[in-house]
C-alpha cells in the first residue's frame, strides 16, 4: 500500500512540463466536478473552459472556496444544453479535450455520438480505466467496462487498437494485450474464446497494430506471471499483460471494482475513439483519480499532436 497513487503521480508528473490543453467541462454542477477541473487547472494539466448554468457553478465556487476567475463561463440552461455545447466546442477546435461534470454519462454521450453534430471518427468509441493497482509496478488498462455492452468482434478490434493507441501515448512503446476469457483454451461452446484467437490472428495480419496480443487467457495467466508458468503457457503476454480485454461490460465493470474495492486500486476513466479524449469520471472518485484522468488525456493529446507534426515534417 506504500506504492499507493505511485503510478498517477508519474503521470501528473509528466503533463506538468506540457502546455495546458483547452478543456470543455460539461456541467460542472457540484463540487467533485467543479474542484476537480480547477485543480487540474492548477496543476497546470489543463485550460478548462466551464459550461453550464452560470449561476449555478458560481454559487457552488463560492460555497466551496474555489476561485474560477480565471476561467472562461458559458452559461447554458440545463445539463443537455451544457453537453451539446461541451461538444460543440470540442469540434470546432475550441477545445482539445473533453471532461464530464456532474450530468449522467449518457447525457454526455448521446451528444458525443451524435451523427449530425458529434464526435465519431471511423473508430467505434470505447472507454479503458487507467488502474494504479498498488501491488504492480504499471498501470493497467481494463477495457471495455463502460461503453459497449455485449461488444462484436469487429466491434473488439477497434477497442483494442483504441487500447494500444492510449498505452502508446502514457509510453508503452508495445503493449502486451491479453484477450480474457474463463479460459487459455479456445473451446466452441465459449464465443468469447473463439473471438480471442480471431483477434490475435487479426494482428498477425497487421489488422491490428502497435501492441503484442494473446489469447484467450484467462485473469490469473494475464497478470501473474507464475500462474501462467504452472499451466505451462509460451507466451510474450501471459503473466505481464499492460491491457486487459473484456469479453462485455459486465465483465470489465466487475473486474475494475474487484480491484478498486479488494485491491485498494484508483480507476482512472477515459473515453477513447473519438475526435478528442473524454474524461469520463465518477462522483465517486477521489482528486487523485480525476487528476490522473486529466493527465492521461493531456498525454493522448500531446502524442496526437507530435504525430501529427512529424507527418507534416515527412
Amino acid at each position: 500500500m506504500e506504492h499507493k497513487h505511485e503510478k498517477y503521480k508519474q503521470l501528473i508528473s509528466r503533463c506538468q512540463a506540457l502546455t495546458a490543453v483547452t478543456t470543455a467541462v460539461a456541467h460542472p454542477c457540484d463540487e467533485s466536478s467543479l474542484r476537480g477541473a480547477v485543480e487540474a487547472a492548477e496543476m497546470g494539466l489543463l485550460v478548462p473552459i466551464l459550461v453550464g448554468p452560470r449561476a449555478r457553478i458560481m454559487a457552488i465556487a463560492a460555497q466551496c472556496a474555489l476561485d474560477i476567475s480565471p476561467y472562461e463561463l458559458l452559461d447554458t440552461p440545463h445539463s443537455q444544453a451544457s453537453a451539446e455545447l461541451a461538444v460543440q466546442l470540442a469540434r470546432e477546435g475550441k477545445a482539445e479535450m473533453l471532461m464530464k461534470g456532474s450530468l449522467h454519462t449518457d447525457e454526455l454521450m448521446t451528444a458525443v455520438v451524435s451523427s449530425s453534430n458529434g464526435l465519431r471518427t471511423a473508430s467505434r468509441v470505447s472507454h479503458a480505466f487507467i488502474m494504479d493497482v498498488p501491488s504492480l509496478d504499471r498501470v493497467l488498462i481494463i477495457t471495455d467496462a463502460a461503453i459497449n455492452i455485449f461488444p462484436t468482434l469487429k466491434d473488439k478490434v477497434d477497442i483494442v487498437q483504441n487500447a494500444i493507441n492510449l498505452a502508446h501515448a502514457l509510453g508503452f512503446p508495445e503493449p502486451k494485450v491479453a484477450i480474457l476469457s474463463a479460459m487459455e483454451t479456445v473451446n466452441p461452446d465459449v464465443p468469447s474464446t473463439v473471438e480471442a484467437a480471431a483477434l490475435c490472428k487479426m494482428a498477425e495480419r497487421k489488422q491490428i497494430t502497435g501492441g503484442i496480443l494473446d489469447g484467450p487467457l484467462a485473469l490469473d495467466n494475464a497478470i501473474n506471471l507464475k500462474a501462467a508458468q504452472i499451466k505451462k503457457i509460451d507466451s510474450a503476454v501471459a503473466g505481464m499483460a499492460d491491457i486487459l480485454v473484456v469479453p462485455n461490460l459486465e465483465a470489465g465493470n466487475m473486474l475494475a471494482k474487484s480491484l478498486s474495492f479488494l485491491a485498494d486500486a484508483d480507476a482512472a476513466g477515459i473515453v477513447l475513439g473519438a475526435k478528442v479524449p473524454i474524461i469520463l469520471t465518477s462522483r465517486a472518485d477521489s482528486i487523485m483519480t480525476r487528476l490522473a484522468s486529466c493527465a492521461v488525456a493531456a498525454l493522448i493529446v500531446a502524442k496526437k499532436n507530435a504525430d501529427a507534426s512529424q507527418a507534416l515534417s515527412l
